[in-house]
């Protein structure tokens, strides 16, 4: 058995249960309970409705980096894949990836190395999208941001890190350049990847649609947790609250097999800048989560069961 594979498997899950514990220790599960009870159900299945729109438009939104390799999956099979994918990350981070490009070398004759390819530069696309909703939050809540920092850390000290970051990556950088082998190479040969990645995508002939697609998928994202929110009674998140804690919500679900854990930790805390109480808004995150994962589980299971249904010829 290899060590290594197991530790990579259990260790995101374990991490996951004691953040559960450790969540759980905020809010009793009478009172969690309670929520959920009270929880007006209608914004929670609309916010469901912008998730599933996310979801047909990715599916949609693959189509336009295979047709240039000269393939033209059917779109049924396209959503079934993207939604075994998520299915599978739950369990196992990144592996959606391979088993989304699995799908569709069995089910449209794909070859996987092509497939996969793609899925990776959606996944540059994506990056790129999450880091403009971080620039575009900085610039909208740059004065609280700036006040939250001046306030709770030495001003000083902060230009003095800054400095010290941006010459650290100029130095860095410059030996990543003239980088002929190990791991400093293996960086240069990654962001070289990324950047070609990036700029394909301005290549295409579709790229407009493309760009269009990759919009609305995040906007829809964005979308998702801005109409749960009014789930809980007086649950009042300022414009601000609302892109703040998507993005910690975000990067929790990253770190850990489909945000188990830290999702609500993460957007708990982020609520918790703008003098949100304890109580309503880790329940909030765990509605959240909840209804993100149950959607995941629900149809990802249906994707399973009906694509061998549907492509009985293969």
């Amino acid at each position: 058995m290899n060590i290594k594979k197991v530790l990579k498997t259990t260790l995101p899950l374990a991490l996951g249960g004691f953040l559960v514990w450790y969540s759980l220790s905020d809010i009793s599960l009478e009172t969690l309970g309670q929520y959920f009870k009270e929880a007006n159900y209608g914004w929670i299945f609309l916010g469901l409705f912008f998730g599933i729109l996310s979801h047909l438009s990715r599916a949609y939104r693959w189509k336009f980096m295979l047709e240039p390799l000269g393939f033209q999956p059917k779109f049924t099979n396209s959503v079934l894949a993207v939604l075994v994918g998520y299915l599978v990350n739950l369990a196992l981070p990144r592996a959606g990836e391979i088993s989304r490009a699995t799908v569709m070398a069995n089910y449209e004759d794909i070859p996987f190395e092509k497939g996969f390819g793609t899925i990776v530069a959606e996944r540059i696309a994506d990056l790129i999208m999450m880091l403009s909703i971080v620039a575009i939050t900085l610039f909208v809540q740059f004065d609280f941001i700036y006040n939250l920092l001046t306030n709770n850390f030495d001003p000083t000290k902060i230009i003095i890190g800054l400095a010290i970051l941006i010459v650290g990556f100029f130095v860095f950088s410059s030996f990543v350049k003239k980088a002929e082998s190990g791991f400093l190479l293996k960086i240069k040969t990654f962001v070289t990847g990324l950047i070609e990645g990036v700029t394909s995508i301005f290549k295409m002939k579709n790229k407009w649609a493309f760009i269009f697609h990759t919009i609305f998928i995040w906007v829809m994202y964005v979308a998702m947790f801005w109409a749960t929110i009014p789930a809980i009674e007086d649950l009042n998140v300022p414009f601000g609250g609302i892109l703040i804690g998507f993005i910690a919500g975000g990067f929790s679900i990253a770190a850990t097999n489909g945000g188990i854990g830290l999702y609500p930790i993460a957007v708990a805390g982020a609520l918790a800048l703008f003098n949100i109480p304890t109580e309503p808004a880790t329940a909030f995150g765990w509605i959240m989560w909840t209804a993100q994962t149950a959607m995941i589980i629900v149809f990802g299971g249906l994707a399973f069961v009906l694509l061998p249904v549907l492509n009985k010829n293969k």
